[in-house]
């Protein structure tokens, strides 16, 4: 007797999600355990003439309380919502041809004298990007709208959430974060 499986068994999904929650929780903990040694001087005696971090530690511990709450309340956001965020594909593309164009026009202003305002665009683009990309693997996670990720990929449905936090986290940073003096 042969067993099959399909993405739409409810049981099966949830199997999927609590795979990829806990693997990204792992990633998550241990990337918020390098953050503090490298934030509270662990490395000090290694790294004596140079700075440990180049942010203050406030500023990381704000941006991460911020980011915990964004992606709390994108993934609550996303379970419940109707909106379905896997059509806007085209979106989300153009808006990352956006980023790079930004990111030229930065890399091209940049050596003629920093631009702070400019700077600070370019990181709230970012942030609302990555945000938006967030709901967007969610939702390919949850699996009940137009695209679905197969219950195979948990590792791929992973990295891309791990990587729209970390991308979030450091936009939030370059916003909010005070550099050291």
């Amino acid at each position: 007797m042969q067993a099959q499986f399909y993405w739409d068994d409810k049981a099966v999904r949830q199997i999927f999600i609590r795979k990829v929650y806990a693997i990204l929780m792992t990633q998550l903990f241990v990337t918020v355990g390098i953050v503090a040694l490298f934030t509270w001087h662990v490395f000090i005696t290694v790294f004596a003439s140079s700075s440990a971090s180049f942010y203050n530690t406030k500023s990381v511990l704000l941006c991460l309380g911020i980011t915990a709450l964004v992606c709390l309340s994108v993934t609550i956001f996303s379970f419940q919502t109707k909106i379905d965020f896997t059509s806007c594909q085209g979106v989300l593309f153009v808006l990352c041809v956006v980023m790079l164009l930004c990111a030229i026009t930065l890399s091209i202003v940049v050596p003629f004298g920093y631009v702070p305002w400019l700077h600070a665009i370019y990181a709230v683009m970012g942030a609302i990007l990555f945000t938006l990309f967030l709901a967007f693997d969610t939702q390919l996670l949850i699996g009940n709208k137009r695209y679905t990720m197969s219950p195979e990929e948990y590792i791929f449905a992973t990295l891309n959430i791990y990587l729209d936090i970390v991308y979030l986290f450091s936009f939030l940073l370059q916003i909010m974060g005070g550099g050291r003096e």
